[in-house]
């Protein structure tokens, strides 16, 4: 669990550390015309966002899954489809702690006591 957690706290440092200076250079609103775009040229970058995007939303809709489809988990579902990896890593670290590493309760939840 301690290299999960270590590997966990490295995507938030690198990509928050990456994502400052590129935020500082093009902002926030240039973000989904540059991403959305890329996927309307059909070239490999915008292969590479479509196959991105289908990770946020499949992460986004494991955390509403997750929580049991509670107004909390389409709360956090959202935040995961807009916020990505480093938001991902910081649930799945909370919820290791929360759960003192156990990796079913972590993914499952409340549903592995059924």
């Amino acid at each position: 669990m301690l290299f999960f957690r270590i590997f966990l706290l490295a995507i938030i440092f690198v990509v928050g550390v990456y994502t400052f200076p590129v935020v500082m250079d093009y902002g926030l609103l240039s973000l989904f015309p540059n991403f959305f775009g890329e996927i309307g040229q059909l070239n490999w970058q915008g292969q590479f966002n479509l196959d991105f995007f289908t990770f946020l939303l499949l992460s986004g809709f494991w955390l509403v899954w997750r929580n049991q489809f509670s107004p909390l988990g389409f709360v956090l579902g959202l935040g995961g489809v807009l916020l990505g990896a480093p938001y991902l890593a910081l649930y799945l670290l909370y919820l290791s702690y929360l759960t003192n590493g156990d990796v079913p309760k972590m993914l499952l939840g409340a549903r592995v006591d059924k």
